[in-house]
């Protein structure tokens, strides 16, 4: 087993992994810079079953342990009563006219355990800073985030996906909580699989914890989870991996490095140094069981966040095809 890094190791990875000023002072992308034409031509060769699949978990709007602020849905406008004789007609209508619509406002929390959803590099800062030194004042409470804003990503994320089964390379139906995936976990799976994870790609992580959500149940908000362990960052670097998404919020809980001030280090070292992308809580169930169908673990990945002026990060839809 990789030896776990000192807080001290872990803390020297802002500067060892850091892409700072790598493409340019005022950069908003990151390491999706890293995804070339190239590279999204040979992800559309890999489409040959017509197969699409999600990658994202239902949003919710009843109640659930895992949401920390429930999402709400006031209806606008609604069928019933249509047929009502005594429904109050329109102003100036002699009749109930024939057509009609539904209208909701939603509102929710999407960051969290629980809303499928894409990080803008917005999302977390280190010693006052986000990616590529932009101050995190930048985030202000009328505006929301000025630099690094979701809308960075309006063109969205067409690359190759990888789906890494870690449980399946184990013989396991699931990682325990607080177990971190390090490199050699990653390698392991890869060579079950005969794939390897190379330059722009999009690396999906299955600890399975959506087959102990369903099977089992939900965990509670801060309940320990398993998750890409710090160890793993120098590899998600070295392999230049563009985004990464797991069936969990990324980062092993609890983290092993919160004396440090790194409750996340995925989350701190990742974003922030790097720029590297992350997506929460994928539901990646199907997408197993896809892969394990037609024995392959590589596909063609998009997503496409919402386009919300100063949103740090989207509810996401990630597309897997085959």
């Amino acid at each position: 087993m990789t030896a776990s890094p000192t807080g001290d190791e872990v803390l020297g990875y802002f500067d060892q992994l850091s892409n700072w000023g790598r493409w340019g002072e005022d950069d908003e992308l990151g390491t999706l810079n890293l995804i070339t034409p190239e590279m999204r031509k040979a992800a559309a060769a890999l489409v040959s079953e017509g197969i699409t699949v999600s990658c994202s978990w239902d949003i919710e709007t009843t109640p659930q342990i895992d949401y920390g602020t429930p999402p709400q849905r006031y209806m606008l406008r609604t069928g019933e009563g249509l047929n009502d004789p005594d429904r109050a007609l329109p102003p100036g209508a002699d009749s109930q006219p024939r057509s009609g619509g539904a209208m909701e406002h939603l509102s929710f929390t999407y960051h969290g355990y629980a809303i499928t959803h894409i990080d803008g590099l917005s999302h977390q800062f280190w010693d006052g800073q986000m990616y590529n030194g932009v101050p995190a004042a930048r985030v202000t409470a009328t505006d929301g985030a000025t630099r690094h804003a979701i809308t960075a990503l309006r063109d969205g994320v067409v690359t190759r996906g990888v789906l890494l089964d870690i449980p399946a390379s184990q013989e396991r139906s699931w990682l325990d909580g607080g177990e971190g995936v390090r490199p050699e976990d990653l390698e392991r799976a890869e060579a079950r699989q005969n794939v390897r994870v190379r330059e722009g790609d999009a690396v999906l992580l299955r600890t399975g914890y959506g087959r102990k959500k369903i099977e089992e149940g939900r965990e509670p908000p801060a309940s320990p989870l398993p998750g890409w362990h710090p160890a793993s960052l120098p590899w998600l670097h070295e392999r230049g991996v563009a985004i990464i998404g797991a069936d969990v919020p990324q980062d092993a809980h609890p983290s092993g490095y919160e004396e440090h001030g790194m409750r996340l280090p995925i989350h701190s070292v990742g974003m922030v140094a790097m720029g590297l992308w992350l997506i929460d809580n994928c539901n990646l169930e199907e997408l197993t069981t896809t892969c394990q169908r037609l024995g392959r673990y590589e596909f063609q990945f998009m997503l496409s966040p919402l386009r919300m002026q100063g949103g740090t990060g989207s509810p996401a839809n990630p597309l897997a095809i085959f």
